[in-house]
């Protein structure tokens, strides 16, 4: 398969005046406009208002290395350029500055037919009319025009790069193994076969197409297409279902079809949009195993966007966190979960989210509340030797708070709120004007309006510059 390298990603896109946003435009009107590219950086005038639009910039400083056979999760809130980046990946939209690697390609001027990407989207886009069966054959069927274009493109780029570009992408028996994985045939064999074969070959298959099945002509190509469709449905257990239209399958079944078409092409790359977003709570979980089990089998590299954090920690080998705009924090699910980086990533990743609780440093070790004040361990003393009497931000996520007796370093709350889940009990508290969470077991038993002393575990206390935000571990 192939490493992924994005090197200082930039995106901006032209803002809309007034008028262009809440005009309904004739054809007429939006035919005589003069179109601008979507990656212009240089400031626009506001007919109407004479106010200088400056471009709007949603992704900056993007760098990230994904290496080959990894499952990497890009998560982050809505808007925060996270399926941007992939479509920027899979050539769906414009570079504005920076670079994209494919293995040893650059592939910035690269149509997508000639990435060996393969998307997944969040609506399925199967086609209504074609049965499961030609849904995932259609991409194989066009590979041998893509194979013509790839090899035009690598000849011209040879020719002007003077590099060997050509010769490095070639197919050769030594590595067709490692290409193939667990397919029968290569991308460059079913190519070769779909290029070559005769157009006569083509009319008569189309002309016996709705023929009963032993009267139907198959060529060589297409029994290669067969083979590949057939292995790709085991592997999905979709089997039963080739034969039907989009239309007569439920929401998991459009689902594993999407991922087989993606799957049969036998791409160096998958991009996952939110596959799983449109699924219910039990079948998005079955979902979620099947795919990391499949890309743990094919050993694709994967990229997988989400704004849900439990599929982000159970599925990915790393976690890249995005917020408006740039990456965070890249780095294992539990080391995000437990050295969060900054403020963002604490309270982003965990459900319920880390409590946070504005206090002050008092020389070596004390943190201090109106309401409490916190003895903490000795690793702290050199982190914290500058910050006498400066405020800074506690946090502490609510399974290392736990139900105590009345003392000053303790909590004194008010219960304002109970989830009970049987084995755990998660309650919101207020600490003065400030709501915190806590879990608690599911046999301990309190109730609303009940006043509490909370305990925090001190070994499991995080800090953050109140002013930046980042953890003062990091520092």
């Amino acid at each position: 398969m192939a490493q992924v390298v994005l090197e200082n990603i930039y995106k901006t896109f032209p803002r809309q005046s007034r008028e262009q946003a809440s005009a309904r435009q004739s054809p007429e009107q939006a035919h005589a406009q003069p179109k601008r590219k979507s990656d212009d950086r240089s400031a626009q005038v506001d007919s109407s208002t004479g106010e200088t639009l400056q471009p709007t910039t949603v992704l900056k400083r993007i760098n990230l290395a994904i290496e080959d056979g990894e499952f990497m999760v890009l998560v982050g809130p809505s808007g925060c350029g996270k399926s941007t980046l992939l479509r920027l990946i899979a050539g769906l939209e414009t570079l504005t500055a920076g670079n994209i690697w494919v293995g040893d390609r650059l592939v910035n001027q690269l149509p997508p037919k000639q990435r060996d990407i393969a998307m997944v989207f969040q609506s399925y886009a199967l086609y209504p009319h074609m049965s499961v069966y030609d849904n995932l054959a259609f991409g194989l069927r066009r590979m041998g025009r893509s194979q013509t274009d790839e090899t035009q493109a690598r000849a011209q780029a040879a020719t002007v790069q003077g590099d060997d570009w050509g010769q490095a992408g070639e197919f050769d028996g030594a590595s067709s193994a490692v290409k193939e994985r667990d397919f029968d045939i290569s991308n460059r064999s079913l190519g070769t076969a779909l290029s070559t074969t005769p157009w006569w070959q083509e009319v008569l298959m189309a002309a016996t197409r709705w023929l009963p099945k032993g009267l139907h002509f198959v060529s060589a190509a297409e029994r290669l297409i067969e083979q590949r469709v057939q292995l790709v449905a085991q592997m999905l257990q979709i089997e039963p279902l080739l034969n039907r239209l989009p239309r007569q399958l439920s929401g998991g079944q459009k689902q594993r079809v999407a991922l087989g078409r993606a799957m049969a092409r036998n791409p160096q790359v998958f991009l996952m949009d939110e596959p799983l977003s449109n699924l219910d709570a039990k079948l998005r979980a079955e979902t979620r195993a099947q795919i990391v089990n499949l890309q743990r089998q094919l050993a694709v590299t994967t990229i997988y966007v989400t704004h849900d954090q439990v599929e982000a920690m159970t599925m990915g080998d790393r976690i890249a966190v995005m917020n408006q705009g740039q990456i965070q924090q890249i780095a294992s699910p539990l080391t995000l979960y437990h050295r969060p980086a900054n403020r963002f990533v604490a309270e982003f990743i965990g459900s319920p989210p880390m409590n946070l609780i504005s206090v002050q440093v008092r020389s070596p070790l004390v943190i201090s509340h109106g309401r409490f004040r916190l003895t903490l361990p000795g690793f702290w003393e050199t982190l914290l030797d500058t910050r006498d009497g400066q405020q800074v931000i506690l946090g502490i996520r609510p399974e290392h708070l736990s139900l105590s007796l009345p003392a000053p370093k303790n909590l004194p709350v008010k219960v304002t709120r109970i989830e009970a889940l049987g084995s755990e009990t998660y309650i919101t508290v207020m600490l003065a004007e400030q709501s915190l969470q806590a879990r608690i077991a599911g046999n301990q038993t309190v109730q609303i309006g009940d006043e509490l002393w909370l305990a925090i575990a001190p070994e499991h206390v995080h800090l953050f510059d109140a002013v930046t935000g980042q953890s003062l571990r990091e520092c």
